[in-house]
């Protein structure tokens, strides 16, 4: 069913959801859209938000509440990530805005029906995934979540209010962003690393979206491989950390699916010099680093951490923060960056140490340098075995490592 005070769209909409085969109802106003769905309770709602007799919330509200099992996805041609956040908040699907393509429209329709067929099979007999073996090496199930999951923050360099909205995908799709305001899906591939200043950004037709790696990092350690992650041009910042990305993901829950994704191996050493900055990479049968700060503040700090399980990530890496130097934050200002960097989410350090707050750990920024490498080492979309050192390095010499590797392995 679709509704929308505007008969352009309506006509427009229906007029290729029927080319695909898709049977559509129309309303023009919320109360006709609810008394047409109490007849005839279609399996998906294109619902507008922004209507004059009753708007789309109060609608999505009522449906809701006569059928919780219906798809609603809201639309809407002039909306904030605050009022997308408050729609997923109250059970919607998904939230898509005007102008639509046809291209998204049906990318969510097709996640909702696969969505029902997933939940078909539950209803028979569980899927009992798994470690498999195959011609290419060690195997894992792919995953996903169990349900949709919104979160609202702010965006470290940017300033800005964002959020995040993250959709269970289907099989072999892969990690993808939308970003909400100009209707592009960037995959969330080392190809599409469009910077990797202050943070790992991804581009597409002149799209930017913005730290990313906290957010990886945490897809990584859970081995989620599907999700579509709606977001308005850069990742919410939430406490400098990845501690709030691991609780909304355990909030909603995993699940597992049918097909399963092959486990990178190292095949032989790797080297990244970059000045003073050096990572190095050898084969290994599991993902180990071991990072070191040799110079002030924190004069030596190192740690070595292997990805287990995502208890392990949770506790000992995920609530390590960002840190800052004293001396950086004019020179950023000047840059257009950190305007959402503020006392709560970023740690400042002088020569001597933290100036603003306790450490968290004795060597939270090495931690913090961790949860760096785990988020680029994940723009693979897969597991990765590999016994890693850096030294003082970052995103550009992660991503250059990452670009060696995919070259040598021909993915």
């Amino acid at each position: 069913m679709i509704v929308d005070d505007e008969e352009s769209i309506l006509k427009a909409l229906s007029g290729a959801l029927e080319d695909e085969g898709y049977i559509c109802l129309l309303a023009r106003s919320g109360k006709e859209a609810l008394d047409l769905f109490q007849k005839e309770r279609p399996e998906v709602v294109l619902l507008d938000i922004w209507m004059p007799d009753m708007d789309g919330f109060e609608v999505l509200k009522r449906i809701k509440d006569m059928d919780s099992e219906c798809s609603v996805i809201m639309i809407s041609g002039h909306a904030t990530v605050a009022t997308a956040v408050k729609a997923m908040k109250m059970g919607a699907a998904d939230f898509l805005e005007k102008p639509l393509s046809i291209e998204s429209v049906l990318m969510t329709l097709r996640r909702e029906e696969s969505g029902r067929l997933s939940k078909e099979v539950k209803r028979g007999e569980p899927l009992r995934l798994t470690w498999k073996e195959s011609s290419s090496g060690a195997q894992v199930p792919q995953k996903t979540i169990k349900k949709s999951a919104v979160l609202y923050g702010t965006g470290l360099h940017s300033g800005q209010k964002t959020g995040l909205i993250l959709l269970p995908q289907p099989p072999l799709t892969g990690i993808l962003f939308y970003d909400l305001a100009e209707d592009v899906v960037i995959p969330a591939t080392v190809d599409h690393v469009a910077s990797t200043d202050f943070g790992t950004s991804l581009g597409k037709e002149g799209v930017y979206i913005r730290t990313i790696e906290h957010l990886l990092a945490t897809l990584h350690a859970y081995g989620i491989t599907n999700l579509l992650i709606k977001v308005d041009r850069e990742v919410p910042v939430m406490d400098g950390s990845a501690i709030e990305f691991c609780r909304l993901i355990e909030e909603v829950g995993l699940e597992e699916q049918e097909e399963a994704v092959d486990i990178l191996k190292v095949p032989k050493r790797y080297e990244v010099r970059n000045g003073g900055r050096v990572l190095i990479v050898e084969p290994s049968e599991e993902l180990e680093i071991e990072f070191v700060l040799p110079h002030p503040p924190f004069n030596g700090d190192s740690m070595k951490f292997v990805l287990k399980n995502p208890e392990d990530f949770k506790r000992e890496i995920a609530p390590a923060r960002t840190f800052a130097f004293l001396k950086d934050v004019e020179k950023l200002s000047k840059m257009g960056l950190a305007g959402g960097g503020h006392l709560h989410n970023v740690l400042l350090l002088d020569e001597e140490g933290p100036v603003n707050t306790a450490l968290r750990f004795s060597n939270e920024p090495v931690r913090h340098k961790i949860l760096d490498l785990l988020g680029d080492l994940y723009l693979l979309n897969r597991p990765l075995k590999a016994k890693i050192k850096a030294t003082m390095t970052g995103h550009k010499e992660n991503i250059a490592f990452l670009k060696r590797l995919k070259e040598d392995l021909g993915l």
